[in-house]
């Protein structure tokens, strides 16, 4: 398949099961709010290590959100609900409690419960106090600046993780100028983040070492300058930059929307921009049972 003279391989993406939640971070204007959410969502990349992946799905308007004030919605992935609950009363505390006016609030209701605010309520060291509104549970926690409010609990829901994408450009600012713009357009969709810095990873990997003890090591197959030396490669000598996104999802027909949508971007720069092929990582598909084909995804198009 050939689309604006862009090879489109006949491969898929393999993606996993997770849960996730979604926060609403507030605050008295939108850039602490932001400053709260850069941080809860840092270090966030890959489960591989940093324990759940994460990242800011949108900016919220103040009609949008539980206090009237201005927002963002954060989505945090976690391959178990027990790591994800850890993983949010550590930012959470860390990075939003600590942050000047801010608040925090479910951004699901409907899935298990875990901690938001539940357990963040001792920081106030008895002086904390509850809200009951609607039958929900506020907290509101005695801070310098006034008050911290957090709900009580949060939703985690199941999950899909590890969509990705593979753009292969004859260089460097092709290959960026093409990432950017897949990046942009799957920004525009709800319910997915790209956990990567600027959602790009350039550093792909496959699963296993020749190194005991190794999780994950570089992907040869396409790295540029293994061209030549790696029987593994699947580049040629036109391609000298291969550049990877990877898409976690509420559901799998998010994960495809978001892959879609990135294809449809960089195919509308196309060949003439510097896009040669777009393809996939996957394990042969034994190890997740999510497949996203990309021949299909431009069919269904």
């Amino acid at each position: 398949m050939i689309r604006n003279g862009v090879l489109i391989d006949d491969s898929f993406a393999e993606a996993f099961p997770m849960k996730a939640t979604r926060l609403i971070v507030t605050a008295h204007n939108l850039k602490w709010a932001r400053h709260a959410a850069a941080s809860a969502t840092g270090f966030a990349t890959s489960v591989i290590a940093c324990g759940c992946e994460a990242g800011i799905e949108r900016e919220l308007s103040p009609d949008e959100t539980p206090d009237g004030r201005p927002g963002l919605a954060l989505l945090l992935f976690a391959m178990s609900g027990k790591e994800l609950a850890k993983q949010i009363e550590r930012r959470v505390g860390q990075c939003v409690l600590t942050c000047p006016t801010t608040a925090v609030f479910a951004g699901l209701h409907e899935g298990e419960a875990v901690a938001l605010g539940r357990n963040l309520r001792f920081f106030g060291d008895g002086w904390q106090i509850s809200k009951l509104i609607a039958g929900v549970r506020y907290w509101r926690i005695p801070v310098m600046d006034g008050e911290f409010v957090a709900q009580e609990t949060t939703a985690v829901t199941k999950a899909v993780g590890g969509g990705n994408l593979l753009l292969l450009a004859r260089d460097t600012d092709s290959a960026l100028a093409v990432a950017e713009a897949a990046v942009a357009a799957m920004q525009r969709l709800p319910n997915v983040v790209m956990p990567f810095p600027g959602g790009v990873v350039r550093s792909g990997s496959k699963v296993g070492s020749k190194y005991a003890g190794l999780m994950a090591s570089t992907n040869e197959a396409f790295c540029p300058g293994l061209v030549g030396l790696s029987p593994k490669s699947e580049l040629n000598e036109q391609t000298r930059c291969v550049l990877e996104i990877v898409i976690d999802g509420l559901t799998e027909a998010d994960v495809a929307a978001a892959m879609r949508a990135g294809m449809q971007a960089g195919i509308a720069i196309g060949a003439a921009g510097g896009l040669l092929r777009i393809s996939a990582g996957n394990y042969g598909g034994k190890l997740g049972p999510f497949h996203f084909h990309l021949r299909k995804l431009m069919e269904a198009a």
